[in-house]
């Protein structure tokens, strides 16, 4: 079981780029998404800072973030990657079934990948990760190679930290009909 001090929950600077990105979005009235937080048992306090030091996972967490888009239900995890494969250990089983549920609801979920040694982020669709979760689970390739993703769904980060990701899902939507 992983604890507060573990390497997934160091922070993430796509997850900085992004929280400013749903603020922009709020404050502009285009669409409300916020961070969900995994739920943690603080083990040991320090009081003189007030400061948690030790915590346990309470539970399994879903995704990173949900809300809507222009009342769109939407979901979706933010990775990094600092290599040009993607390992799918980084995903989970219960993140997978969750965003098949949620699209089931006709939410639309998907995984933002930042390339961090390329500086090219990603919208992967669930539709995608699907397919590659599914050749893993038969036995195949337990990553993703760079020249297997779609090249129309590679994007960059705007100012230096906007994530534009409400145009990745139009593009999303405009494939879906």
């Amino acid at each position: 079981m992983g604890t507060w001090t573990s390497r997934g929950l160091r922070g993430s600077a796509l997850e900085d780029y992004i929280n400013h990105t749903n603020e922009q979005y709020r404050n502009r009235g285009l669409a409300l998404i916020q961070k969900i937080p995994t739920p943690i048992t603080p083990v040991k306090i320090d009081k003189e800072q007030r400061h948690i030091t030790l915590a346990y996972f309470d539970q399994r967490s879903t995704v990173d973030y949900i809300g809507a888009v222009q009342g769109i239900p939407v979901c979706f995890d933010a990775k990094e990657c600092a290599a040009d494969t993607f390992p799918l250990q980084n995903v989970h089983r219960h993140q997978v079934d969750f965003m098949e549920e949620f699209e089931r609801q006709s939410g639309i979920a998907f995984l933002l990948i930042l390339y961090t040694g390329r500086n090219q982020l990603y919208y992967m669709r669930f539709r995608e990760l699907k397919k590659f979760w599914e050749r893993m689970t038969g036995g195949g390739r337990k990553s993703i190679r760079f020249e297997e993703l779609d090249p129309g769904f590679f994007f960059s980060l705007k100012n230096g930290c906007f994530v534009p990701y409400l145009e990745e899902i139009q593009k999303d939507l405009d494939k879906r009909e």
